[in-house]
């Protein structure tokens, strides 16, 4: 399929996925940057809403970049234990703390760049914050519910994160880019799911290749 037809394919799956999920969103309690970051690294390998069951007690204890940065590794390992791969995750949590106290003035920064020098922080995690927090659209979220879907319903043909975020990127317009990452998400958690794609109860059926299925 040649570029032209691919973003055609977009603009069809955009259709499907406005009318679905007109208010797709991010579904991770948090009230600011910080928040979103922290709860962001914490989602990896582990469900939205183990991770707001987690948050509200650790924004608590830890209201600022600062707190985090200064917390024991060892107290806040427990306290995040139940997301899964605790050891890393208080690690990099701790860790981008003390890089946005010494470099970024105790505040999460606006630029992909600077995002991408905390511990803890891949594209993935810096478009959520872009995206979400402040409104930039420096990218696309590619979790592994846009992984999955991509290839599926036929606007990629790769494998690695950001090559498939390259592939979205040059067929979806980029005012859609933050609402797309949500809404993809939110159909591979309600509907395309790994093992058992709804795919007779699907409305994107028609247009959707179902390539893998």
């Amino acid at each position: 399929m040649n570029q032209e037809a691919r973003k055609r394919r977009a603009q069809g799956i955009l259709r499907g996925l406005r009318k679905l999920y007109p208010d797709a969103h991010c579904e991770l309690g948090f009230k600011g940057p910080l928040q979103l970051l922290v709860a962001t690294i914490l989602s990896a390998q582990c469900t939205d809403k183990r991770v707001n069951m987690v948050a509200p007690a650790l924004f608590k204890k830890y209201p600022t970049a600062k707190a985090f940065a200064a917390a024991d590794l060892a107290a806040l390992e427990g306290e995040i234990r139940s997301t899964g791969f605790f050891r890393s995750k208080a690690m990099s949590i701790r860790e981008a703390a003390k890089t946005l106290v010494e470099r970024f003035g105790g505040q999460v920064p606006k630029t992909m760049d600077e995002l991408l020098e905390l511990r803890g922080v891949a594209r993935k995690t810096a478009n959520v914050v872009l995206g979400t927090a402040y409104g930039i659209a420096s990218g696309i979220v590619v979790d592994t519910h846009v992984i999955r879907l991509s290839y599926r319903i036929g606007l990629t043909d790769e494998k690695d994160p950001r090559k498939i975020e390259q592939d979205l990127i040059a067929v979806v317009p980029k005012k859609d880019w933050i609402y797309f990452g949500h809404a993809v998400i939110w159909h591979g958690r309600r509907v395309c799911s790994a093992a058992n794609p709804d795919c007779p109860g699907c409305s994107l059926n028609k247009i959707c290749p179902k390539r893998g299925v």
